[in-house]
């Protein structure tokens, strides 16, 4: 049974979609507690011996399940850093939900910094979904940094869906990934700022195998007065393709920086960045408005479409 209020259901249904208990293993964290936790025969989720987080064992050959880890914080002031480690067996299958929902009414900074290593096996498939949301009317802060570290075996793959599209006033997202020979990464994400919030997504992605390959795309908008840098930097050691792409709209009085970098340490390392910033082109505002939308709905309109 899940021990939660009313305000952290609506967090968990935000960051995770949910509004039942789920199928399959679940840990659900809410203010620092235990709000709900279930183990199944492949997957065993256990609390570390200093409190600090999880550890989530997968069966090796484990197919088609999930586990589900959201965190919601509703006390202002409350702040907390997690360890969670995910051992993903070989030839395994799964699908992993997490993320962090805050609701902050008071005065006092609400921070939960999240600390994710996965230990993909030879030959498994993962696929990691990560949202970030922030609400509440108090004038303390809703933070996050998030830090990720993906170890790849032979043959392993995985996909990375990382969303923050509102209410998070500052965030710090770390991620590196280290590849084996044919492993396989992509990461997908979708930001949004505004007001005065400060995003920053750095990307290291190590391929160290033969044929190893990854792929890392950011879409992002920043509105107002906020302000977001995306750092991507990819290596190849061995024969390898790799490729990064930052695409983001800028609006009002907001700013962009994007610093792509490449380090071919091969002579068969095939690395490509892109990186695109701009407005919303004015053609495509008139043309939905010629359809009777305001200027308004048609911005909204054009950037729901590019986060998707």
């Amino acid at each position: 049974m899940l021990k939660l209020d009313e305000i952290q259901k609506r967090l968990i249904g935000e960051i995770a979609d949910l509004h039942t208990v789920p199928e399959g293993a679940y840990n659900f964290r809410a203010n620092g507690e235990l709000a709900g936790r279930n183990s199944t025969a492949n997957i065993e989720i256990v609390s570390k011996t200093d409190g600090s987080g999880i550890d989530i064992h997968i069966k090796p050959g484990t197919k088609n399940e999930s586990v589900h880890i959201p965190v919601v914080l509703s006390n202002t002031g409350y702040k907390e850093t997690v360890y969670n480690d995910f051992y993903i067996g070989e030839d395994s299958d799964v699908l992993i939900v997490a993320g962090c929902g805050i609701d902050n009414c008071g005065a006092g900074d609400s921070q939960h910094d999240g600390v994710h290593r996965f230990f993909v096996g030879r030959g498994a498939k993962a696929r990691y979904v990560e949202k970030h949301y922030g609400s509440g009317d108090g004038s303390g802060r809703r933070i996050l940094n998030p830090v990720t570290e993906v170890y790849m075996e032979e043959d392993s793959s995985m996909e990375m869906e990382m969303e923050q599209i509102k209410g998070v006033d500052s965030t710090e997202r770390k991620n590196y990934a280290e590849l084996k020979k044919n492993a396989r990464l992509v990461v997908k994400e979708r930001l949004m700022t505004h007001g005065k919030q400060h995003a920053v997504s750095d990307y290291v992605v190590e391929l160290k195998g033969e044929s190893s390959a990854a792929d890392v795309v950011s879409r992002s908008v920043a509105r107002d007065d906020s302000f977001q840098t995306f750092n991507a930097r990819i290596t190849g050691e061995a024969p390898c393709s790799g490729h990064t792409e930052c695409d983001a709209i800028i609006m009002d009085n907001a700013r962009v920086l994007a610093v792509p970098s490449l380090d071919a340490k091969d002579v068969d390392a095939a690395l490509v960045h892109e990186a695109a910033i701009g407005k919303i082109a004015g053609e495509q505002l008139t043309k939905l408005m010629s359809l009777g939308l305001t200027e308004k709905e048609a911005e909204e309109q054009i950037i729901n479409g590019f986060l998707k």
